[in-house]
């Protein structure tokens, strides 16, 4: 006895003690308390013997499944969540053997999934649309869902072994990791490809497709997303965080460039076509003495028409608030920053009336409209936009005084004659093969004394009319 009873002397001393009328009358080497902790042992020692004989039906039937099927992870969440509870039972022969058996399935079910994913990723990208789904499109759509899908389950398993919880953990960390820097370069790449279209067609009818904005919905989706998908309850253990978020800020940075570049061309093309009317310039000379369509209005419209429809475009397509206010700010300062290098390099030169009557209404408008989106009133009122509003104070004044004093001018000399019928000066070219070098000298002499005539009759009618086309109140 001196190295204590046997299991079966155990179960006899624990009978004597349950058919005792008095359990504290027991007489015996050994105290009660021992006895109930014999007894307590021999019930884990039934409970294994119990699974193991359970065991032995389980790995029958778990090796007659077909290869990479995953009815049987039910099986082993439902015995986990039993075992793992149970101090006795918790890390014991069964729950040991359990777990070994089921590992390589968790394994191999991850290899997969991520295959899976990364093959999902690579077709889905190369047939999306860029139709807007959700919080970004329907191929990132799926990607953040399969992502937590797998975590989520991986994570509800409660793997009793924390060194190969970890394992996984970080495993799956790292794929998603990976899977959203992949989809962030692919939507980058067709952000680029889509900036490139229409390079040609700068118009004031462009406006930006519903396509890009969705890539920005993907790009904003995914920073969401990553901290969820890449973070360990809250705290970025791994560092995946913090590198999938520097590269979402720089993707996001380089699309917003791309699309205020895109969008600021069409303010450099209207200031191009306004350039054509500069003092000094050739066809700045034929136009003040020509009657030109339109007052400078129609196209200053049609700029402020095109800003509206773009500003309307991103609010109804873009899901993020403090992504649209930022961008309308940063627009909004290149724009009027292209104004004010535009202004000053003609600050030796006044504005043409149509130049003037164009920009005034292009800057009035602008501030308004860009007001309304929410930028705030210090990025409105710079100091920028300040100078542009001084020096189109200047030039519509110096239009005012210009055309009162031509309109003075015209009347006194000319009269209002815009009514009096001139004749029509014909020209004719002949052509003949047989014709000889005097003839032909002579027909050219013709042409030109025609086209020379008609071209001082235009210039001895002055500039009389010229000022009533352009005449008109102050649209700054």
């Amino acid at each position: 006895m001196a190295g204590g009873p046997t299991t079966l002397g155990k179960r006899k001393i624990f009978h004597r003690i349950c058919v005792s009328s008095n359990i504290f009358t027991f007489r015996s080497y050994y105290t009660a308390p021992q006895a109930f902790a014999w007894f307590s042992d021999l019930l884990v020692e039934h409970a294994e013997i119990f699974w193991s004989l359970f065991a032995v039906d389980m790995d029958k039937v778990l090796s007659e499944q077909p290869p990479d099927t995953w009815e049987s992870f039910p099986l082993f969440q439902i015995l986990n969540d039993y075992l793992r509870l149970d101090d006795n039972l918790k890390n014991g022969r069964f729950h040991q053997h359990l777990r070994d058996t089921f590992a390589p399935l968790v394994v191999r079910y991850v290899d997969l999934m991520e295959t899976s994913i990364a093959q999902s990723i690579h077709k889905g990208f190369e047939k999306e649309r860029w139709e807007i789904k959700g919080n970004g499109c329907a191929t990132s759509e799926d990607l953040f869902w399969k992502l937590d899908a797998l975590q989520s389950f991986i994570s509800g398993l409660h793997w009793p072994d924390q060194e190969f919880r970890q394992h996984l953990e970080q495993r799956l960390k790292l794929m998603a990791c990976d899977m959203i820097e992949s989809c962030i370069q692919r939507t980058d790449d067709a952000f680029k490809q889509w900036l490139k279209k229409g390079v040609t067609f700068i118009s004031t009818d462009y406006i930006i497709p519903s396509e890009m904005c969705a890539m920005v919905n993907v790009i904003l989706d995914a920073k969401n997303q990553s901290f969820k998908l890449c973070a360990v309850d809250g705290v970025d253990v791994h560092q995946y965080h913090a590198k999938i978020d520097d590269l979402i800020d720089k993707t996001s940075a380089s699309m917003n460039q791309g699309m205020i570049d895109k969008l600021v061309a069409v303010l450099d093309a209207t200031l191009s076509k306004l350039s054509r009317y500069d003092e000094g310039s050739f066809i700045g000379s034929i136009l003040s003495f020509t009657k030109v369509s339109g007052s400078g209005k129609e196209m200053g419209q049609a700029y402020v028409n095109f800003t509206r429809n773009c500003m309307d475009q991103i609010r109804s397509k873009v899901i993020d608030e403090l992504w649209i206010l930022n961008f309308f700010e940063q627009w909004y300062t290149e724009q009027i920053k292209m104004l004010c290098t535009w202004l000053s390099d003609r600050l030796d030169h006044s504005l043409h009336l149509y130049q003037c009557t164009c920009l005034a209404h292009i800057v009035k408008k602008v501030y308004s409209d860009f007001e309304l989106q929410g930028v705030m009133e210090d990025k409105l009122n710079s100091k920028t936009y300040q100078t542009i509003a001084q020096r189109m104070q200047t030039e519509e004044a110096t239009c005012a005084l210009t055309m009162s004093a031509q309109n003075d001018e015209g009347l006194s000399e000319n009269g209002n004659d815009d009514d009096v019928e001139r004749p029509k000066t014909k020209v004719t070219i002949v052509e003949s093969a047989g014709a000889d070098d005097a003839n032909y000298v002579a027909n050219l002499t013709n042409v030109t004394s025609n086209v020379v005539g008609k071209v001082g009759s235009m210039f001895g009618k002055g500039i009389g009319g010229l000022s009533t086309k352009f005449g008109g109140p102050s649209w700054f």
